[in-house]
């Protein structure tokens, strides 16, 4: 019996080291998006969710051309004045005063869980979106890999899948 729990106990150390190897050599470059609304106030709340949705369905078809971190990092680049374009255009669809600014930075992001998947509080790279004067709360998703960048509606059957997701997915699951 003590010969029984003596293998176990080193398959399960050796499982475990295995895990951690695998841990580390998963991808950890991720590039978030966040868009603060302008307030708290119902209008700029749901007109924030109305730009998420619209800037997710503009940057779609670009991120699909995307193989890498610093593919999505230079198309973003070259595409602020896409997205600042489609958020002020919502803006002004809906009688507000106040514009958007997109811009790509470093912040500190709070531990955030989508779907089945963790991604830690830490220092992240992030297309930034502000409204107005972007003291109300925000979203945050991730758009490198794609974990919030799916899309159907345009007549497409695409839906973009993070292969980091799939393979914690399948080991956990």
């Amino acid at each position: 019996m003590k010969k029984l729990i003596v293998i176990i106990a080193g398959l399960v150390a050796i499982a475990v080291l295995f895990l951690g190897t695998l841990y580390k050599e998963v991808d950890t470059n991720y590039l978030r998006i966040h868009i603060r609304a302008n307030s708290n106030a119902q209008v700029d709340q749901v007109v924030k969710y109305e730009i998420k949705d619209a800037i997710t369905e503009a940057l779609v078809p670009y991120v699909a051309n995307c193989n890498s971190f610093e593919d999505v990092e230079i198309m973003l680049q070259q595409n602020l004045a896409l997205v600042d374009g489609v958020a002020n255009a919502i803006l002004a669809k809906n009688g507000l005063a106040y514009t958007a600014k997109s811009k790509l930075a470093t912040e500190k992001f709070p531990t955030r869980k989508y779907n089945n998947f963790v991604l830690e509080e830490g220092i992240y790279d992030a297309l930034i979106v502000e409204l107005g004067s972007a003291q109300g709360d925000n979203w945050w998703c991730v758009i490198y890999p794609p974990l919030c960048f799916t899309s159907t509606s345009s007549g497409s059957n695409v839906v973009y899948k993070s292969r980091i997701l799939e393979m914690i997915e399948n080991f956990f699951g």
